[in-house]
């Protein structure tokens, strides 16, 4: 089917109120691999983040990784001081083809001993990156060499396995992809990938705090929080993939709105078509990956997980519940000492976000709600983004927001 097919079909599907997912046995066959000249594969975009270079050197792709403390902004008004790779969290995404031998040089810049590893690889024990069980630990000022050969392809990560603990807390990850040496079986014109994490920031500190098990501030994606994380976008008709590794502390239900997607993959590779299963929301578990495709119809459609407290930022634990009190009175006398107080709501929070401003909360802290849309505040934060598809895109920065059909808005009745 051509592109201008594709596209008519997306569209009249979701005039209809669905989307398309898939195309038939005959197009996947037939479709050639996605590749750009001098790579052999068509590299993946890491939303708010960077893929890793490398140098051949004897046949062999070396990568360097250093291990360092960074500073680091989840969105303007929060910014802590982390731990990654190469000056970021998550740390550069690694991409190499299934047959190639690797090197990758670790140097420790950190003030504790570190190793990484290589989670889903499969590669000799002595390359697993287990302090102490694999390997010696790499310590402050030291660099190791990991050498190995790719015998698989699919959507894999990469973390320590040293006082992990403090270290994933911190933000230690990275996204480890190998794209398989024959092409793609099925064209992807558009590859995303996206780490999911979760962080303890309590409010008007700078530092992620590790002794937290479950209750966090900040849930992101690809160490952002909305709005500050990169829309991915793509052409009504194209075949999207986004590429999900979860190294946080919680499972995530990751919902796409406007479509039904395939779950084609994950930790384990790529999977046989017989094995695909369509859904609107997938599970990513802790320590897993998950890929998911599908067809793209026009829109902007949100993506986020679908705990509710996921999409927030900043929230206050062990607070009253104030639903259904007048608290005017105790209120006027907190502000009295403390300027700026707010109370949390005697009908929900919502009218905090009714006048063109969400809660501010102390130094360094983000609201719990931020973003504003075309239609007015999305009262939105953490693991949220919002997936742009456009029939004619213009560029590969933000298309803005959509201009709906007219009659396809909802609208007030009276």
């Amino acid at each position: 089917m051509n592109r201008a097919r594709r596209s008519l079909l997306s569209s009249l599907v979701a005039g209809a109120g669905a989307a398309v997912f898939g195309k038939s046995d005959a197009q996947a066959q037939t479709s050639s691999a996605s590749t750009r000249p001098g790579q052999g594969y068509r590299p993946v975009r890491t939303l708010n983040g960077t893929t890793l270079p490398f140098e051949k050197k004897d046949g062999v792709k070396e990568f360097r990784l250093v291990a360092e403390e960074i500073e680091h902004e989840f969105a303007p008004g929060t910014t802590a001081k982390c731990w990654g790779y190469n000056g970021s969290t998550p740390g550069p995404t690694i991409e190499a083809v299934e047959g190639d031998r690797i090197r990758i040089l670790v140097t420790n810049n950190l003030p504790e001993h570190t190793t990484i590893h290589w989670h889903g690889i499969l590669l000799p024990s002595g390359m697993d990156g287990v302090g102490g069980l694999n390997q010696p630990h790499i310590k402050p000022g030291e660099t190791f060499a990991y050498e190995f050969d790719l015998n698989q392809s699919g959507t894999y990560m990469y973390h320590p396995h040293a006082d992990e603990m403090v270290q994933l807390a911190v933000g230690m990850m990275g996204m480890f992809i190998i794209h398989p040496k024959d092409g793609e079986p099925q064209q992807i014109d558009r590859d995303y990938v996206i780490m999911l994490h979760n962080w303890a920031i309590h409010p008007g500190t700078y530092r992620p705090d590790p002794n937290v098990m479950t209750e966090f501030d900040l849930w992101t994606i690809n160490s952002k929080v909305f709005p500050a994380i990169e829309y991915p976008i793509a052409q009504a008709g194209e075949r999207v993939r986004i590429r999900i590794g979860n190294l946080s502390m919680w499972n995530h239900p990751m919902h796409l709105h406007g479509h039904t997607y395939w779950v084609t993959g994950s930790d384990g590779g790529r999977w046989p078509k017989s094995l695909w299963r369509p859904e609107t929301t997938e599970i990513v578990g802790v320590g897993q990956t998950r890929d998911i495709e599908f067809d793209a119809v026009p829109g902007d459609w949100a993506f986020h997980c679908h705990f509710s407290h996921h999409t927030m930022n900043a929230m206050g634990h062990d607070v009253p519940n104030p639903l259904g009190v007048d608290q005017n009175q105790v209120a006027m006398q907190i502000m009295s000492k403390i300027p700026g107080f707010m109370a949390m709501g005697e009908s929900g929070m919502a009218e905090h976000q009714e006048h063109s401003m969400h809660m501010m909360g102390p130094e360094n802290t983000l609201p719990m709600m931020m973003g504003n849309g075309p239609f007015g505040n999305l009262e939105m934060g953490g693991m949220f983004t919002v997936v742009k598809i456009r029939e004619n895109l213009d560029g590969e920065g933000d298309p803005g927001w959509y201009d709906n059909p007219p009659g396809t808005v909802a609208y007030k009745v009276s």
